[in-house]
């Protein structure tokens, strides 16, 4: 639990990514190899996830703001989409079987992977982003989708938000901070709808397994920085095309899980 904590955040400090896309197939296979019962394990790794964000986020956001990199305005803009995708994405977790959740994080994973090969960040579409409401309906998708896998979003947000042309140290720090948006909340419903379900792992308040928190957020905090250093002194961009592969191959390996074919 501690290297899955420690990888998370030197992977989400060296390519700007958040640490939930490692996180969250990392526990569930954590979970499954520890004999755990497999009808929640997909709820519990996603809700575990998203209690590791906030902290991880704060510290981020901490950072961004002393450099001036977050925007209020895109914060308040795109967040009330965000709150109204976090409670769309947390009814549908309730309504769905783990089989279903892991079948929604593997394709979105490979939908990532694909974002991270392509990557837009530098891509010029807008020459701001877009107005309401389209950031009210980006917000609710990166919201959405963000709880159903529990992630911070920033590999979603960040791209959203350079191609309007805005630096991409306030996009980092302006997905940061929407991170806390979208986490917090999110882990109250994953606690909520969680509350009552049989055979969770030991040490789970709802879907949020604390022992696995505690665990992974003392590493997953100090990497950070780490790899955010790192970041400087290697070529990131092929390191990311890497890197979209292994999660492409993890969402293979996840569909496999799905169909019985592992």
């Amino acid at each position: 639990m501690a290297l899955l904590g420690a990888v998370s955040g030197f992977l989400a400090g060296l390519l700007g990514i958040g640490g939930g896309i490692v996180l969250v197939p990392g526990l569930y296979f954590m979970f499954a190899a520890l004999g755990f019962a497999p009808d929640h394990l997909m709820h519990v790794a996603v809700g575990t996830s998203l209690a590791v964000i906030i902290p991880t986020g704060l510290s981020s956001v901490r950072a961004h703001a002393y450099r001036g990199s977050v925007r209020m305005d895109l914060i308040k803009s795109i967040g009330i989409g965000i709150v109204a995708g976090v409670l769309m994405g947390t009814l549908i977790a309730d309504s769905i079987s783990g089989q279903s959740l892991k079948m929604v994080f593997a394709f979105a994973l490979a939908a990532l992977a694909v974002i991270m090969l392509v990557d837009p960040r530098r891509t010029t579409v807008w020459n701001d982003v877009p107005d309401q409401p389209w950031r009210t309906v980006a917000g609710a998708v990166i919201g959405c989708l963000s709880t159903l896998m529990g992630i911070g979003g920033a590999t979603v947000s960040v791209p959203f938000m350079t191609m309007g042309r805005v630096d991409m140290r306030q996009a980092v720090g302006t997905a940061s901070a929407l991170g806390l948006v979208i986490s917090i909340p999110a882990m109250m419903g994953f606690i909520l709808i969680g509350w009552s379900a049989p055979d969770r792992p030991p040490f789970s308040l709802g879907f949020v397994n604390m022992l696995a928190a505690i665990m992974i957020i003392p590493l997953a905090v100090a990497f950070a920085p780490l790899g955010a250093r790192v970041a400087h002194a290697i070529p990131v961009d092929m390191l990311r095309r890497v890197f979209a592969v292994f999660l492409i191959i993890v969402a293979a390996r996840m569909m496999m899980d799905v169909f019985n074919l592992s």
